[in-house]
Formats: structure tokens, sequence, C-alpha cells
């Protein structure tokens, strides 16, 4: 059981917050992106419900969810006032227990897996916004390769109970700043294409060491979670 969080850790996690939100708007006015949303994600793989829900009744509006079984232990006791993303890797088995439970899912990178969560939103008459995660030439990392990209958009594009809303990666940490323009120009030029059933309005890199970085390249999804959260144990 992930034990609860103590009050001196709420109140870093409100302090936490506060600065995020400060290096957020910062990294927008130097982009020349002030007026444009850059939504916080909570990543909570391993933090106490308590804590996210701390969070969430602090300002957050959007959550990760990394692994199906700890999701599933946690559903129940989150506060219902963020939308949950599933942005780890999702094996097609596994589809069933969170189709109806999140918002969208930021990690499809396979036909196979497309396939199978439109057949299982067709069952309960929904339409799952998902993003397609890039791999930035890293074999340990999954996703589509940066030539397959758009390819692979028009074919998952077709089924009729997902619709794609954007990109994910998850860059090499030492050398972010290349894949983040690379991502940055292939989310500018699938969206010129005007594809059906693919609307360009998510751009999902940036975790707690690159996040202003990925602003600075047009990211308006950043994934928080150490340095909202603290170091995971």
């Amino acid at each position: 059981m992930i034990k609860s969080q103590s009050s001196d850790q709420f109140e870093h996690i409100e302090e936490n917050l506060k600065e995020i939100i400060s290096a957020v708007n910062e990294a927008k006015i130097k982009a020349g992106r002030e007026d444009e949303e850059v939504h916080i994600m909570a990543v909570t793989k391993t933090v106490p419900i308590d804590a996210v829900n701390f969070a969430i009744q602090n300002g957050i509006k959007l959550i990760g969810e990394n692994r199906v079984q700890e999701y599933m232990s946690k559903y129940e006791h989150y506060d219902k006032g963020a939308n949950v993303h599933f942005i780890g890797h999702l094996q097609t088995n596994k589809i069933k227990y969170i189709i109806d439970k999140v918002n969208m899912i930021e990690s499809v990178s396979s036909v196979k897996l497309a396939n199978e969560i439109s057949k299982r939103c067709e069952r309960i008459n929904k339409k799952m916004d998902v993003l397609v995660q890039i791999n930035c030439d890293e074999e340990s990392k999954g996703g589509i390769p940066f030539p397959q990209a758009e390819e692979f958009i028009e074919e998952i594009s077709a089924l009729d109970n997902i619709k794609v809303r954007g990109l994910m990666t998850i860059p090499p940490i030492d050398n972010s700043e290349e894949y983040f323009h690379k991502m940055r120009q292939l989310y500018i030029d699938i969206s010129s294409k005007r594809l059906d059933n693919v609307s360009m309005d998510f751009l999902s890199m940036g975790m707690s060491g690159d996040f202003e970085q990925a602003i600075l390249h047009g990211s308006n999804i950043i994934r928080i979670g150490t340095m909202l959260f603290g170091a995971r144990k």
C-alpha cells in the first residue's frame, strides 16, 4: 500500500506547484506564447492517493497514469476534478480495464493497439482521444519512428472510435532539444495535411528536467512528477 503524505509534504507540493506555474508562465513569455494554454500534467506513478487529490484540489486539472494495475487500485479514491490520460506502455489485454476510466491515451504506438482501443470503445459507444507516441531513436522506448509517423496516423485515423489529437514523445535526456525541434516540425507538417479524423491539438513533451525547453518548442502538455511530488522512493 502506498503510504499517505504528512502535512509538511502537502506544503511542499503546494510550494512546488507555485514554482512550476511560475516557470511555465516565464517559458511561455520567452516563447511568445502568453495567450496559449500549457497543460500541467501531474504524473502519479507511486504517488499516494491523498497527495494526488491535494494537487487536484490546488489546481491540477490533468493527471497522467503509467500503470494499469496501479491506476485501478486508485481510481475509486481519486478526486474526479481532473482529467486522466494514460501515458505508459499499454498492453492490448489491459485496455478493457481503463477504456471507460480515462479521457485520453497518449501512448498509441501500434496499429494493433489502436484497433483494440477502437473496438473496446465501440462497445461502450465512446470515441477515444489518442496521441501517437513518436520514438526518438531509442531502442528502449516505444513509439513510431519519425519517417513512419504520417503513414501510421493516416492508417489509424480510419478507425471509427478513436480520434488522433496530436503527438507525444520522451526524448533522450542528453539530447532533448534536438528532438523537441524535430517533434515540433513533425507536428506542423502533419497539421498542414488536414487529414480526416486528425486534429493536431496537443504536443505532449517535456518533463520535470526539461519542460521549459519543451515549451519553447511548442509543447502544450508537460508531464511533471518529481518536481511536483518529490523523488520517488
